[in-house]
């Protein structure tokens, strides 16, 4: 490894003779050891044999003078320096029950759920990080409102006199409008939980019942309404899939039974893990909303609003956070010899960041059970602290050490320990000194950091997370298997991918890390520091960053880019990857702030963005070599072109480098065709085009590339994926 970062300081060697040197020496050494030997000439064999041992001993002087990698790495290891574990990948699961249950049910933490094992891959396990209860959701209040506003100010309850609450819970009366007579885009029919059932993360499957075929005037399969649920600042939609609308919009359309007949279906609702009581009005609970849109693909609107005249509620299922490890509980390491110093070492290594239940249970045998606390280091820990260190990469535990410190350095902390008080005492004497503090005289020198743990004392880790890794960047739909036994739960799914999962940092990334960290010396204050101290919150998911400088930020406030690391599978797939999968998610955004928060200058404000994401997809045509005109050939060379396109053109694999495209470089054909034509079989290619993909409110809008540039702008970044309903695909042609 070469440090070609640290600054080049003038350095003395520690040995400066030269090939030339050790050859003149030698020689002029020769009547003295041989004197009999007169001949020096360089054709002699005694001087070849000279100028071969001073050539071996050049070498090793040159190695003298250097500071090797090793020594490196023992510098950070006396700094205190640890490679960092792997960070496990995050997601949603969603457990659904077999049927509805008549009482809460709660599923606990630490269920295992994973992906199919195959012959090549093992499994990935996943653990839910804590309990799930499904409750059952109680109606409490069904409301009409005129507009769609985010705090609604004006609800007519217009099922009042109209409507019932059986015993059951259902909701049903005289046939009840849920828009105006004629229906306006922000019409909304509000539903309101009472507040006492947890339900937040359930799947509820919302009953409603209608006359069947209602003349609505819309088209079943694109119904012009969307469901939302308030998360206490904004309205998130809730309805998944178009096909958990068993109603079709209301119109009760192709579910059998006369056109005048009453029919019942189901709407399945995933309903938000962060669900709190809220008030709007007079009115409290959990809300969620069916809003009135505006038809979408020249579709028709609603012409009549649509009737119903039962509703009910029940809980199939619940969505819970979960994380790519294992639980491991209650694992014995073994018994303590009472000696300073000791270590043990845990059965499953990398550990994951602990939490407040993981700790070390130490039994001694005369006593009861002690609770110790993993501490960073012992530089704080007095003699009789029950402390411990734990080295998540490797998962060796160990216990303070014994250190022996010079008389000086005792009789110099004493003076300078009662000068602090301003009493003028005398220099204490060596016997002085080595009873201070009531040790004895004989162990005065020896200082213990920390407590041990007394002989024949059994240690036990009550519980630890292990896992990780950049493998655990899972697709959707492929957590399917659950390994913890569960009653009731008859499947269970991820429907979001898992994200910012990442491997262990390696002893290259650990010495660019080092650097950046004593420079920043755990503070904020230049975009420089924003940027190491982001990468470091991330605990190794967050991949790239960028703090902009004075980039229209207002006085005292921060802007910090993160881009975090993703699964990369479907590059190698020729997929490529979709600006969502590289969204910070809520969790890895609150501990990046939360670690901001106790860094950052006092008044400063710390935002966190993606950046602005442009799509490009690429058109081209290109000639291949004679021998590689069969079929078979020509499949291979431009499944190889797409792949190489999406790898370059993305933000954590793409750019010259391979470590992600520059923040703000623009995208030339030159690039393009650079990449081409460094593909094997490829011997001439013809004109590129690029176009690019910008995104305006919610949708994608693909163009022609101005001068056939494709800028993402100062703070953007250059993105692929196939995509075939926006023409995102790289198009490539044989001549």
């Amino acid at each position: 490894m070469e440090f070609d970062f640290l600054p080049k300081l003038p350095k003395s060697d520690l040995d400066d003779r030269t090939f030339k040197d050790l050859v003149d020496e030698c020689i002029l050494r020769i009547p003295r050891y041989c004197p009999e030997w007169t001949n020096f000439n360089p054709s002699d064999p005694g001087v070849t044999l000279i100028e071969l041992f001073a050539w071996l001993t050049d070498q090793m002087l040159m190695r003298f003078n250097q500071v090797p990698r090793r020594n490196y790495v023992a510098f950070l290891e006396m700094l205190g320096i640890r490679l960092q574990p792997p960070a496990p990948a995050h997601t949603e699961v969603t457990f659904y029950l077999a049927a509805s249950l008549p009482t809460v049910y709660q599923i606990p933490a630490g269920v295992e759920v994973a992906t199919e094992r195959t012959e090549t891959d093992d499994s990935i396990i996943f653990s839910t990080d804590r309990p799930l209860s499904i409750g059952l959701p109680q109606i409490s209040h069904l409301l009409t409102a005129e507009t769609d506003d985010a705090i609604p100010l004006m609800l007519y309850n217009r099922f009042a006199n109209l409507w019932t609450r059986q015993s059951d819970g259902r909701w049903e009366g005289r046939e009840q409008t849920i828009f105006s007579d004629r229906p306006a885009p922000g019409n909304s029919f509000y539903v309101v939980f009472d507040a006492e059932q947890p339900i937040a993360g359930n799947v509820i499957a919302l009953s409603l019942s209608g006359e069947a075929a209602t003349s609505t005037g819309i088209n079943p399969d694109y119904p012009p309404r969307r469901w939302e649920a308030w998360t206490g600042d904004q309205w998130v939609p809730i309805l998944l899939q178009e096909g958990d609308d068993q109603t079709r919009g209301f119109s009760f359309h192709e579910l059998g039974g006369s056109a005048d007949s009453l029919q019942t279906a189901d709407v399945v609702l995933h309903l938000p893990q962060r669900f709190p009581v809220a008030q709007f009005t007079t009115y409290q609970g959990r809300w969620i909303r069916c809003v009135c849109t505006e038809p979408q693909r020249h579709e028709s609107y609603y012409t009549s609003s649509p009737r119903l005249v039962r509703v009910a509620a029940r809980s199939i299922g619940g969505t819970i956070d979960a994380s790519q490890c294992r639980v491991i509980h209650d694992e014995l390491m073994g018994e303590s010899n009472g000696l300073p110093g000791q270590s043990f070492e845990l059965q499953s290594p990398p550990v994951l960041p602990r939490r407040s239940e993981e700790h070390l249970l130490v039994i001694p045998p005369d006593g009861l059970p002690q609770i110790w606390q993993e501490v960073q280091d012992f530089a704080d820990s007095r003699a009789d602290d029950r402390h411990y260190t734990l080295d998540s990469l490797t998962g060796r535990i160990q216990f303070g050490p014994l250190i022996r410190e010079p008389n000086q350095l005792k009789e110099q902390v004493h003076l300078r320990a009662r000068s602090t008080v301003g009493t003028a005492l005398p220099i204490p004497t060596q016997d002085a000194a080595l009873t201070m503090q009531g040790e004895p005289a004989a162990t005065a020198l020896d200082r213990q950091y920390g407590a041990v743990p007394p002989r024949g004392s059994v240690l036990r880790m009550v519980s630890y997370r292990t896992g990780g890794g950049q493998r655990g960047n899972v697709q959707r739909h492929t957590l399917r298997i659950v390994k913890t036994a569960v009653p009731y739960v008859s499947q269970v799914v991820n429907h979001i991918p898992a994200r910012n999962g990442a491997d262990a940092e390696s002893l290259d990334d650990a010495v660019l890390r080092v650097p950046r960290m004593l420079r920043t010396r755990d503070r904020a204050v230049t975009p420089e520091d924003f940027e190491a101290l982001t990468q470091q919150a991330g605990q190794g998911a967050v991949a790239r960053t960028l703090c902009p400088l004075h980039h229209g930020n207002a006085p005292g406030s921060v802007e910090v880019l993160v881009v975090p690391y993703a699964n990369t599978d479907n590059i190698v797939r020729g997929i490529g990857m979709r600006p969502s999968e590289l969204a910070i998610t809520p969790p890895l955004r609150q501990q990046i702030l939360s670690f901001l928060d106790e860094r950052r200058l006092l008044g400063v404000q710390v935002t966190l963005r993606e950046p602005e994401y442009v799509g490009v997809a690429v058109q081209t045509e290109v000639g291949l070599y004679p021998e590689y005109q069969n079929p078979q050939a020509q499949q291979i060379v431009l499944q190889r072109l797409r792949t190489a396109l999406y790898r370059f053109l993305n933000p954590l694999t793409g750019g010259m480098e391979g470590a992600g495209w520059p923040f703000g470089a623009p995208l030339y054909p030159s690039d393009v065709i650079g990449l081409i034509q460094g593909t094997e079989g490829v011997r001439y290619l013809g004109t590129v085009l690029l176009f690019e993909l910008r995104r305006q409110e919610t949708n994608w809008v693909r163009s022609l590339a101005p001068n056939n540039i494709v800028h993402p702008g100062p703070l953007g970044l250059i993105c692929s994926w196939a995509d075939p309903t926006l023409r995102s695909n790289h198009t490539i042609s044989l001549i």
